[in-house]
């Protein structure tokens, strides 16, 4: 049986937030939390597609987190979930919804596209930082899927 632990450590964390702000304090909780992961940030969901899909000068990884804001412009985390879970070579993707939005038809769109997690930045408050230590431990102790959209050079 093959371990995958070494491989927990490439985990990286796909950012998607508009504001610069809370990206300072996601990334803040995240080395408070002693969390080393490479984080990438795109502010909407249109930059982090295209990434995802390979359509930049960088390849993207094969094992990867998003945390995603739900309000932002030109394509809106909802949209960006709904758009992974269209695609077939995306639609495994490891998805948490961090936002302020409390409203009842984002939580249940957000589920029902199969999110791990919808967090509330607002309740998250003085415990961010334990917040982002549970979810390290859970990409670290769970087995992610790998997710190739680069094309082989086999074939």
């Amino acid at each position: 049986m093959q371990s995958n632990l070494s491989d927990s450590r490439d985990v990286q964390i796909i950012l998607v937030e508009d504001d610069d702000g809370d990206a300072k304090a996601i990334r803040r909780a995240f080395s408070k939390a002693r969390i080393a992961n490479k984080i990438q940030r795109f502010r909407n969901g249109e930059e982090a597609l295209a990434f995802l899909k390979g359509e930049g000068d960088q390849d993207p990884p094969v094992q990867f987190v998003v945390l995603s804001d739900i309000n932002m412009p030109c394509m809106s985390g909802l949209e960006l979930l709904e758009a992974l879970r269209e695609d077939p070579r995306l639609q495994r993707t490891l998805f948490f919804v961090l936002t302020t939005s409390d409203d009842e038809r984002d939580i249940t769109a957000a589920y029902s596209n199969h999110v791990a997690g919808y967090i509330l930045k607002s309740r998250a408050g003085y415990m961010f930082i334990e917040l982002m230590a549970v979810m390290d431990n859970f990409w670290r102790i769970v087995e992610l899927p790998v997710i190739e959209t680069r094309s082989s050079p086999h074939g």
